[in-house]
């Protein structure tokens, strides 16, 4: 069997987590969860990261960082993972979705400007895919209106911008490093701050509302609840197996950038005979191989092929169900113009295996049992 996705492993986890071990701290902010963050400081050039026990928290974190309140509007594409709208909803927000560009799956940032009002106090882009979305427009949008910019950049870790990392333009960056992910803690995320200045607000928001940062750095002599917050600290066996990771992030983007190109290589002739579609990657985007797709022409072939191809147990997947058309999203939001492209392009793309250690021959097996669905 081809599976569909498997969590990365470099070999050295059991190291690093026994070392977690040893070292008596497994609840949150030990020394490998300082470790990640500072990893991440260095190496997307960011003022400051904070690990959280996912990207749902991250986004919960830079929800309240927005100061969200309820009646707010917030925009996003409704192309997204639930969580993407809940962080906001659980604020009182009212979720504006906005259609979807076909070539990259990325919000249109042609229709964000209409679809601001007085009310509005955040644009949510997401980076699908790792391919980044049009952030020029984007916050030069924001700027004019004085939006903030929340990335959520869940599938976007190891990828850049016009040679910026992904999560770092905006006001806030959210990753994800659950096991569907390039680089892995189980369940994982992070939250990176653009302005260093919301770090104290931020450590307040994390420390379930208290000062607990100050009194471990020495600054009060106790602490105690100070403003709303929640737990958003992961534990350190956790953050252990995510530095492990870290230690090959290069190793892993290559591995999966190879089998990338090797994928689009196989299947060009399908595109250039209009069979299927291929992802896009505009100029100044460089991705990071988070997953292969293709378009088919409508659902009913997309439903026929996985059912070829699950013949022979290789296992593909369909993506997000639009978030407007779910019964939340009647209830919690609202789309703002035509839907075009949103559900249209969602049923269509199939996601094709893709992960660390996925060999070439598997891919090839794969990419011929689809030649030979549209029998070429």
């Amino acid at each position: 069997m081809i599976p569909f996705n498997q969590p990365p492993v470099t070999g050295d986890e059991p190291y690093y987590m026994q070392k977690a071990i040893e070292n008596g701290k497994l609840s949150g902010d030990g020394p490998f969860t300082k470790e990640c963050q500072t990893w991440m400081e260095k190496v997307f050039h960011c003022p400051k990261a904070y690990l959280t026990p996912s990207c749902t928290h991250a986004l919960e974190m830079a929800a309240m960082l927005a100061g969200i309140q309820p009646g707010d509007e917030v925009i996003m594409p409704s192309y997204t993972f639930v969580s993407t709208a809940n962080a906001f909803v659980l604020q009182g927000a009212v979720i504006v979705f906005v259609d979807i560009r076909p070539d990259t799956m990325n919000i249109d940032e042609t229709q964000i400007e209409s679809a601001i009002t007085e009310k509005t106090k955040a644009i949510v882009p997401v980076h699908y895919a790792g391919v980044a979305c049009d952030m020029d427009i984007i916050l030069s949008i924001a700027a004019r209106y004085k939006l903030k910019v929340i990335e959520d950049a869940a599938q976007g870790v190891m990828s850049t911008y016009k040679g910026q990392a992904l999560g770092t333009l905006g006001d806030y960056g959210c990753y994800s490093f659950h096991d569907t992910k390039n680089y892995t803690s189980g369940e994982g995320g992070a939250l990176l701050l653009k302005d260093k200045a919301a770090q104290e607000q931020a450590e307040i928001i994390r420390e379930k509302g208290t000062n607990r940062s100050k009194f471990l750095r020495g600054q009060v002599d106790k602490y105690t609840w100070v403003d709303v917050g929640s737990s958003y600290l992961p534990g350190e066996l956790n953050a252990a197996y995510l530095y492990a990771q870290f230690q090959h992030a290069d190793a892993i983007n290559n591995a999966r950038l190879k089998a990338w190109n090797t994928y689009y290589e196989e299947l060009r002739s399908l595109e250039e005979t209009k069979d299927i579609e291929l992802p896009v990657v505009p100029s100044g985007c460089e991705h990071n191989a988070h997953m292969f797709y293709i378009k088919t022409q409508n659902i009913e072939e997309r439903t026929a092929l996985v059912e070829w191809l699950k013949k022979d147990e290789i296992m593909p997947a369909f993506h997000y169900v639009p978030l407007h058309s779910s019964e939340a999203g009647r209830k919690f939001s609202r789309f703002h113009g035509k839907d075009r492209f949103t559900t249209q392009e969602s049923e269509r793309l199939l996601r094709l295996p893709m992960y660390y250690g996925l060999n070439q021959e598997n891919i090839k097996e794969t990419t011929k049992r689809i030649r030979s669905f549209y029998k070429c």
